[in-house]
């Protein structure tokens, strides 16, 4: 029987790379494919109003006279909350028209605080009533289905979130709460909040750069953890992922490009996938591995979710950092810090985000390495 790729590659990755060197380079396909970088990509903004004109589709005159017109609203600001006193309720700048808007309680205040600079506007709770409606929710019994309530100083009410289709019983949780229901407006959304710690394939962990989970997954001794790439971390690098915190327990690169993270505080594991734009997670109930030709998608924390085709099995590849054997190749696109997410097919986990070329505007070609070797050399059992 031949040995795992991932067990055999701890003894020969040095003899894998010595001889991509004097292999023909068209057949490890040694031109144009790169390791997903853990580093952030080189087009990230580096100025507030870089990050502005990216963010939101501004011009630099754009971007340089909103920053002016916000520095100049602090000091407006500042000087309108004292005016208002007591009756003050909140400030809102609008980005659009550049305006900044104090909110007070009692109209007497309204002279004093458009003196400062300010427009005023006079409404019935302001912060601190809706605080002290937020702080009777709080007290209040949870309701399935409601999953969470903010105050909303633009329209001067509490808003309840509830799970679209979740039939949650808003009544029930205001009048427990002892709250008007005039003071609250219901908002429906099909996000269910959860802790990031919660270990869900395609989510962003960092470890120095920044990395995608790709399945969850406990260790030969019940361990909670996951598997991701191998050129992300070495074994003993410390991982962080939301309130969560692991090392590198196992990681092969080059050679393979694999390996697995162990959870040592508040990891919780879940069989799902982040299906991120199109909402929703994947769900994982086995690893049987997909036929070439079948269509495929991947989950990794800078472009999200891509679906694409299985073109081919064992490619080798010759990547600047090291050659990368037994690799699937894909047509779906990915870029930098997509590394070590799932690829998944149906509810079948296929592998991990290795490397590619191309990005996700015009597309590309997509390398991953498949999941079931690493189950089977390290003893790992996927979380279904």
């Amino acid at each position: 029987m031949r040995p795992s790729p991932v067990v055999s590659a701890i003894g020969t990755a040095a003899l894998a790379f010595g001889l991509a060197l004097t292999t023909s380079p068209a057949a490890l396909a040694a031109t144009g494919p790169l390791p997903q970088s853990p580093t952030p990509d080189e087009a990230e903004a580096t100025t507030m109003v870089e990050a502005l004109q990216r963010d939101l589709g501004l011009s630099p005159s754009q971007a340089d006279e909103l920053l002016e017109a916000q520095a100049e609203s602090f000091e407006i600001d500042e000087a309108a909350t004292a005016a208002a006193a007591d009756s003050y309720g909140g400030s809102i700048f609008d980005t659009d028209s550049l305006t900044l808007t104090v909110l007070v309680t009692d109209a007497s205040a309204v002279e004093a605080v458009e003196a400062a600079g300010a427009e005023a506007k006079v409404v019935s709770h302001g912060m601190e009533g809706l605080e002290e409606i937020v702080a009777d929710l709080n007290a209040a019994d949870a309701q399935p289905g409601v999953v969470g309530w903010y105050p909303d100083i633009h329209s001067d009410t509490v808003v309840l979130e509830v799970l679209e289709g979740s039939g949650a019983d808003v009544d029930a949780l205001l009048a427990d709460a002892g709250v008007d229901t005039a003071d609250v407006k219901v908002e429906s959304t099909t996000e269910q909040p959860e802790l990031y710690a919660d270990i869900i394939g395609g989510l962003a962990y960092t470890m120095g750069g920044r990395c995608s989970v790709g399945f969850a997954a406990t260790n030969s001794s019940g361990q909670p953890g996951f598997v991701t790439a191998g050129h992300c971390g070495t074994v003993g690098t410390p991982v962080s992922i939301g309130n969560g915190q692991g090392v590198f327990e196992r990681s092969v690169f080059p050679g393979n490009d694999s390996a697995f993270v162990r959870g040592t505080s508040n990891f919780t594991l879940t069989n799902l996938v982040s299906r991120y734009n199109t909402g929703g997670h994947a769900t994982v109930s086995g690893s049987s591995q997909a036929a070439i030709g079948s269509q495929i998608c991947r989950s990794g924390s800078t472009t999200g979710w891509h679906c694409g085709t299985v073109q081919a099995r064992g490619q080798t590849v010759s990547y600047p950092q090291g050659t990368v054997q037994n690799l699937t190749r894909t047509n779906v696109c990915a870029e930098p810090g997509d590394s070590g997410g799932s690829f998944i097919s149906g509810s079948q986990a296929q592998g991990v985000t290795s490397g590619g070329s191309g990005n996700c505007s015009f597309g590309g070609t997509t390398y991953y390495q498949e999941v079931n070797p690493m189950l089977s050399s390290w003893g790992l059992t996927l979380r279904t």
